[in-house]
């Protein structure tokens, strides 16, 4: 799961929803609207955990990607809604499928496993398909995993260890059957 595209979703739905009139009610003390002021009075905040989704998201579109000669059937996370769940709450992933995600633009990313069974690895890649990190990362942790590049554009999440059992190393290239991942992703 995306972090950093998560924190900023969240900072504005939380804005957007902090005067919704059918939200619940924070136990905080509100501080009174002025009594000559026609605008009505801020509602209560929410929190991060009624913004993060509560059940599995159904199984997403798929498409053959290449990691190098590696074959995997890839799930695509491609709204925010999709990115924002990514493997929460499943319970199982094939050793041959993942998941990947588009940002839309390169940046350092950021990724957690708050909710999530299955034990990941994650490869961050670059606008031109190439790997730049590999990462395990353990369910449920919700220390987010850092990239050091500032140039991720994708990131493919796999069962944990898929990338050094399949001898997949940093500098790999990531295609699919549509062609590279700008020509599959990046189109407009």
């Amino acid at each position: 799961m995306n972090v950093f595209g998560k924190l900023g979703w969240l900072l504005t739905v939380t804005v957007l929803f902090a005067g919704c009139a059918g939200c619940k009610k924070s136990t905080a003390a509100a501080t009174p609207a002025p009594t000559n002021s026609a605008a009505p009075a801020p509602g209560p905040l929410l929190s991060l955990e009624d913004l993060l989704p509560k059940q599995a998201q159904p199984k997403l579109r798929t498409i053959k990607v290449w990691v190098g000669a590696e074959e995997l059937i890839t799930e695509m996370a491609l709204t925010r809604d999709q990115q924002m769940t990514g493997m929460m709450f499943r319970t199982n992933m094939a050793e041959n499928e993942a998941m990947i995600f588009a940002h839309p633009e390169p940046r350092q990313a950021g990724y957690w496993m708050k909710n999530c069974f299955v034990p990941l690895s994650i490869a961050y890649i670059d606008t031109d398909g190439k790997i730049l990190e590999i990462h395990d990362m353990q369910p449920h942790d919700t220390n987010s995993v850092v990239s050091a590049s500032e140039s991720v554009r994708f990131a493919l999440e796999t069962p944990q260890g898929w990338f050094t059992r399949h001898n997949v190393r940093t500098g790999a290239v990531v295609r699919t059957e549509r062609g590279s991942l700008p020509e599959t992703f990046l189109r407009r």
